[in-house]
């Protein structure tokens, strides 16, 4: 009988693996998050 606990360990392994893996590429292969950059702002006069 596959339980609810089975379920959730199940996922927890998942996504401990996809963390890993994730943690151990290069950054020039993911893509750059631009939504915490700060942009450019207007010149001081």
């Amino acid at each position: 009988m596959y339980t609810l606990e089975m379920a959730y360990a199940r996922m927890r392994e998942m996504q401990d693996l996809a963390n890993r893996s994730r943690a151990h590429q290069p950054a020039a292969t993911r893509p750059a998050d631009r939504t915490r950059t700060p942009r450019m702002s207007r010149k001081k006069r």
